[in-house]
């Protein structure tokens, strides 16, 4: 086929392989912006409603531009949709071969080496059975994967401390003196997705290549003619958290379990190896004992003289064990590697310790069994641009939230994409005909005591007309557990939806279990405001409590603000308004999905109408009909729900 457009019209050979497909105009303007800045190797930042399609809208003309492309994406499951539903079902209309290959970050793959430690290490005290239940089913997997990629292993759940035993660092990574550097599957990942024509990554990976961070890697973007960022939205956050720094307690604690096996091995563990590796431990011991008791978050000006005369202390303390292990005389690769782990952390901790205030923020996280060091820079923006200007290659950001009414400044200036084209492309939906915005009169202020149980109040009708089919989204962990004990208590035994709440299973099982209901109420937080889709009448409703303004102890936002503040901007208004807007859009976005959905949205912050920043947000949002009558939207879902069991 030698026109990709062809398959975006009516009759073509897409539909005879996606059923349900039809064509949408505003998929094709989108494909012509992609195609065109690919051929113009210029950067695009686009804005495409749900329902555009703009997963296809950029895959296609990526495939048949016989261009090397580099696709990004925020989150492992968009990674593996891509790669295992619509990649293969597009390669097979192009024409032509094309390679695809998927890269994951390397904590995503089994180490053969450290496997092998695993199995030869003790078991750890109350740990043996569970321990060696996973490490038996990982073993068995180990025999026959070809990838590697840990996500094949269901019956091992993904927050297992098992996979932190059997998969490699870049710190603990041996590189080519591994004994199983021919078969390691990260090797053998990377090599073909420098061989492919289109390479599937996430964001923190494409950052990593473009900052060549990782020793022998950072080969993709040389040759890539192309890169698409999908869930563009996240990527500032993440590049943000990427150019910053972190030093850990667990970080030192796993190099010293790794050393003391890796010298053992080696025969060469004696009395002044164990009393070495045990005054590491002391060191790390001693400065949690000092920041024990000084809150879970504190600024680095708070920090006592002892914690960082303690600090001191380790910084010497890695040092001396990387002088002991660095000798080359040393024949064993893994004790030399463990030395130079130690030197890296050891660097990492002094460049903590010798914080410049005016490059960014700094703080320690402080928890009862950790510690870390934490810096973020208070801009990124000019070595995104720097980046992306050494490489002549087409850029295209997309999302279906990017922009603040049409205005692309926000995103544009923190990735440094300044000169790229914007283009916003509106939802196919219908959103006058299939949905409402509900606005509760009389709303208490968001910190008022009472809000939580006016918005349950308020929200109790709606959730009585449709009888469930909600989603109720919250700001904070907090306000939710508050939520869930008072809608228990406001229902009554007429009341038959059940009630899924976050934390009582993992998430994806909860929005599973959400769609079997088909009539349920599910409260989450953040995680459930972006990358969910639920269609059909399952998900009539969304309530929000407030507009999602992040905290303000929230250190990204501290950075960034202050960064602001330096240059003699308005954080607020440049800043806070715009990330709460893209915030709401997202959580809005999961009500329609299709266009057969309907439903109601309600925000129960009253700030959307006594603020003036209010209007900015209504603006951003799609063309819902406005009410604050509660008879409309509960007459709107009842017409709507009629004759559904």
């Amino acid at each position: 086929m030698s026109d990709w457009r062809s398959l975006l019209l009516p009759d073509s050979p897409l539909a005879a392989v996606l059923p349900g497909f039809q064509p949408r105009a505003e998929q094709q303007v989108m494909a012509e912006a992609v195609a065109t800045a690919i051929d113009a190797r210029s950067r695009l930042v686009v804005e495409a409603g749900t329902g555009t399609g703009k997963t296809f809208a950029y895959l296609i003309p990526v495939l048949f531009s016989g261009a090397k492309v580099i696709v990004s994406t925020g989150t492992r499951n968009l990674q593996d949709q891509l790669f295992h539903r619509d990649l293969p079902l597009l390669a097979g209309l192009v024409g032509h071969p094309v390679r695809i290959a998927l890269l994951k970050g390397r904590s995503n793959y089994l180490c053969r080496h450290r496997l092998a430690l695993a199995v030869a290490a003790p078991p750890l005290p109350g740990f043996e059975r569970a321990r060696q239940r996973a490490l038996g089913r990982i073993v068995r997997w180990s025999e026959a994967t070809e990838s590697g990629d840990i996500s094949e292993v269901d019956s091992v759940a993904d927050n297992d401390p098992i996979w932190a035993a059997v998969t490699s660092t870049r710190e603990n990574c041996l590189g080519q003196d591994c004994p199983e550097f021919r078969r390691c599957h990260v090797l053998l990942a990377r090599r073909e997705a420098q061989a492919a024509d289109l390479v599937v990554v996430n964001h923190h990976l494409l950052l990593a290549d473009m900052a060549l961070r990782e020793e022998g890697f950072g080969e993709l973007l040389p040759g890539a003619h192309a890169v698409i960022l999908d869930e563009a939205h996240q990527f500032p956050e993440v590049a943000a958290q990427f150019f910053g720094t972190r030093f850990g307690s667990r970080v030192v604690l796993s190099l010293v379990r790794d050393a003391e096996l890796e010298v053992t091995r080696a025969g060469l563990m004696d009395a002044a190896a164990r009393a070495q590796l045990a005054d590491l431990e002391t060191s790390v011991s001693g400065l949690s004992l000092v920041l024990s008791g000084l809150g879970d978050r504190l600024e680095w000006a708070q920090l006592p003289d002892a914690a960082l005369e303690a600090a001191e202390e380790l910084a010497i303390a890695l040092e001396n064990l990387a002088e002991r292990y660095e000798d080359v005389q040393i024949e064993v690769a893994a004790v030399r590697q463990c030395g130079r782990r130690a030197r890296e952390a050891a660097g990492r901790l002094r460049g903590l310790l010798a914080y410049d205030d005016a490059a960014g923020l700094q703080w320690v996280e402080n928890g009862p069994r950790y510690f870390s060091f934490e810096f973020i820079p208070f801009e990124v923006a000019d070595r995104l641009r720097s980046q992306a200007e050494e490489r002549p290659c087409a850029w295209v950001h997309t999302s279906a939230t990017l922009a603040v009414g049409e205005d692309f400044a926000h995103y544009v200036q923190r990735v440094g994409a300044q000169g790229a084209r914007t283009l916003r492309i509106n939802s196919p939906f219908d959103y006058r005909e299939q949905s409402r915005l509900y606005l509760p009169p009389g709303m208490p202020d968001p910190s008022d005591r009472n809000f939580n149980r006016a918005l349950i109040d308020a929200a109790m009708p709606l959730l009585r007309a449709a009888g469930g089919r909600a989603f109720l989204l919250f700001t904070s962990h907090r306000a939710l557990a508050e939520a869930a004990q008072l809608l228990r208590e406001a229902m009554d035994g007429e009341d038959r939806f059940p009630l899924l709440v976050q934390g009582d299973m993992p998430r994806d099982a909860l929005i599973k279990r959400f769609r079997e209901i088909g009539h349920a109420v599910l409260l989450g937080t953040a995680s459930f405001w972006e990358g969910v889709d639920v269609r059909g009448p399952a998900l009539s409703i969304v309530v929000i409590d407030r507009l999602p303004f992040a905290s303000p102890e929230d250190p990204l936002l501290k950075a960034r603000l202050e960064g602001l503040r330096r240059s003699g901007r308005n954080g607020f208004s440049e800043h806070q308004i715009p990330q709460a807007v893209l915030a709401l859009k997202q959580g809005v976005g999961r009500l329609i999905r299709d266009s057969t959905d309907f439903g109601v949205v309600m925000i129960g912050d009253p700030r959307l109408r006594s603020r003036g920043y209010g209007r900015t947000f209504i603006a951003s949002l799609p063309e819902m009909p406005v009410t604050t009558k509660i008879e409309e939207v509960t007459a709107f879902l009842r017409l709507h729900l009629a004759g559904l069991d």
